[in-house]
């Protein structure tokens, strides 16, 4: 009878079958996706600012971001200094491009929302204000400012108005097509149960179309401080628009390419705090 023969133990022999796999350890499994948070974007930039480099070496009249940086820290330096209407330090000038946004997406917003609903509720209304919708909405901003100045014959309220019928379009009609999108059925028990028009509207209604004008208005502020800068090229006074052409008549290139940037960072604070907020509102969590 021969001895049974013995398997020789190699490198790719399991040790234990029941060994468990080692686990990254907390903090390098945060400092993992900290860098994959981080790097992207830091790439991005750096890539954004070697184009740019690339392109003011090959042009004459471009600064590059070294100057650029420099001239924005002597910017920024005094930001609110005053020395009359068209002599504003920078940070005048974004507060006043804020405060006629502020105004004129207030009003839509105030107008908007209580006439998307009704639109979206009522059908007849829907099928009356839909031509008149589908005519005025893809009017070009400032096609609207003549309207304005000739209406309240100054540049300021003239403004306010540009951004108030530009921004109005998107909440008018995300919010509608929120109010439309609400399941009949919901409805229905509501009518089973009798409950006022007014319940339904804060019961059913607004926490379903919630997400819909949260969309509706994050549309709607991004037109609007888009629309601001080219209506205060054309209206002047005080803003970002006119201190843009302000700078562009004194042939100051690197304030024009810090308004961009300024644009930018404002443009995106806006949308980030009304993507916070939605967060904060949202229903289905």
């Amino acid at each position: 009878m021969n001895a049974p023969v013995k398997t020789p133990l190699t490198l790719a022999t399991p040790i234990a079958a029941n060994a468990t796999p080692r686990r990254a350890l907390p903090g390098a499994e945060a400092l993992t996706n900290l860098i994959k948070a981080v790097i992207p974007p830091l790439l991005g930039i750096a890539l954004f600012i070697g184009v740019w480099a690339l392109i003011a070496a090959r042009s004459e009249g471009l600064p590059g971001p070294l100057s650029t940086w420099y001239s924005a820290l002597e910017l920024f330096a005094d930001p609110f200094y005053d020395n009359g209407p068209n002599d504003m330090g920078i940070g005048w000038n974004i507060l006043h491009s804020l405060g006629r946004v502020g105004l004129g997406f207030g009003l839509a917003a105030l107008i908007g929302i209580p006439l998307g609903f009704a639109i979206g509720r009522f059908a007849f209304l829907a099928n009356m204000l839909s031509p008149i919708i589908s005519l005025l909405r893809p009017v070009s901003p400032l096609a609207w400012l003549p309207i304005g100045l000739l209406v309240f014959e100054a540049a300021g309220p003239a403004s306010i108005w540009v951004i108030f019928i530009s921004s109005i379009w998107p909440i008018i009609l995300n919010t509608a097509a929120g109010v439309a999108s609400v399941p009949q059925d919901y409805l229905n028990v509501a009518r089973v149960l009798k409950l006022s028009e007014f319940k339904v509207l804060t019961r059913i209604l607004f926490p379903a179309v919630l997400p819909h004008l949260m969309t509706g208005i994050r549309l709607a502020i991004g037109v609007a401080w888009l629309v601001i800068v080219a209506a205060e090229m054309l209206t002047g006074g005080t803003g970002l628009g006119f201190w843009v052409w302000d700078e562009w008549n004194n042939l100051n290139v690197e304030h024009i390419l810090i308004a961009i940037i300024i644009v930018g960072l404002v443009g995106l604070a806006l949308e980030q705090a009304l993507l916070l907020l939605a967060k904060r509102f949202d229903y289905a969590n």
